[in-house]
């Protein structure tokens, strides 16, 4: 049960760094949309939060989830590829009493803007290229989208411009557990991971879309 606990929480980690990405999300359903970014350049993101594996139940959780990149910044910017995440960090990462080690494979993750919402001022978009990698004792696993090592595990995620702080929605990915090896049957091959979580980026970000 422990190392089950353990592959939940790698998939933790990975959910925590999509919701850095999530700041530069916005119009993206409209392929002919542009976006503005300010003050845009480098950016970090702090934040926590949790994995839960759609067929087990079982729940990981990262305490500190630490991202750090760059976002274009100006006018009439595609919403594909807006920014990119260079360095990712996941410590505090446990399932129930169970210590997981999280790495991360693949950087620099991408920022994709999909659509904005002018009323209440919210980005939604995704981070894509996730790929990450857990172990603990007698459990080892990897996040990713298709499969292990692809590099284009993908998550959904919303930014809202009054608070700065990015949300991670859950749903609308495509995260999987690949490459499990013991764990217990808490965690399987081919397991969607449903991630939630918010953080906050620095500095506060405006991003909008005519």
């Amino acid at each position: 049960m422990r190392k089950r606990l353990t592959a939940v929480l790698l998939t933790s980690g990975a959910v925590a760094v999509a919701i850095g990405l999530g700041t530069t999300t916005a119009l993206a359903s409209n392929t002919a949309a542009t976006w503005s970014v300010s003050p845009g350049g480098s950016f970090s993101f702090s934040g926590s939060g949790q994995v839960k594996d759609a067929t087990t139940g079982t729940v990981a959780k990262c305490t500190s989830i630490k991202l750090s990149g760059t976002l274009k910044k100006g006018h009439g910017l595609s919403g594909s590829k807006i920014g990119s995440i260079t360095t990712a960090s996941f410590t505090g990462c446990t399932i129930a009493t169970i210590t997981v080690t999280v790495t991360t494979n693949g950087l620099p993750w991408k920022m994709n803007a999909t659509s904005f919402n002018a009323t209440n001022g919210v980005t939604t978009g995704n981070i894509s290229g996730i790929d990450l990698g857990a172990s603990a004792p007698g459990c080892t696993t990897v996040l990713d989208g298709t499969a292990a090592g692809a590099n284009n595990g993908k998550t959904k995620i919303t930014y809202t411009n009054s608070t700065g702080k990015i949300k991670l929605l859950g749903t609308g990915g495509n995260l999987h557990s690949w490459a499990v090896n013991g764990c217990f049957g808490l965690i399987n091959n081919g397991d969607v991971q449903q991630a939630s979580g918010s953080g906050a980026v620095t500095p506060k970000q405006t991003i909008t879309s005519p």
